[in-house]
């Protein structure tokens, strides 16, 4: 999928969560949307397997 349709649908996305108008919010947003996309393709960001975020996160609530 294309990085702007991404971008879009992202936020079409956010705004079903919370269908309050703030036209500033949603600029973040998709200013912050648009720096992972490319974070993601440029191959900076640090991706991680869902079961070991998860795992993790199971570790923290446990004590």
């Amino acid at each position: 999928m294309p990085e702007s349709d991404r971008a879009t649908l992202a936020a079409s996305l956010l705004r079903s969560l919370d269908p309050a108008d703030d036209p500033q919010a949603d600029a973040a947003w998709a200013a912050e949307i648009q720096r992972r996309i490319e974070s993601i393709d440029s191959g900076t960001a640090e991706l991680r397997p869902w079961d070991d975020v998860m795992s993790e996160m199971r570790q923290r609530r446990s004590g």
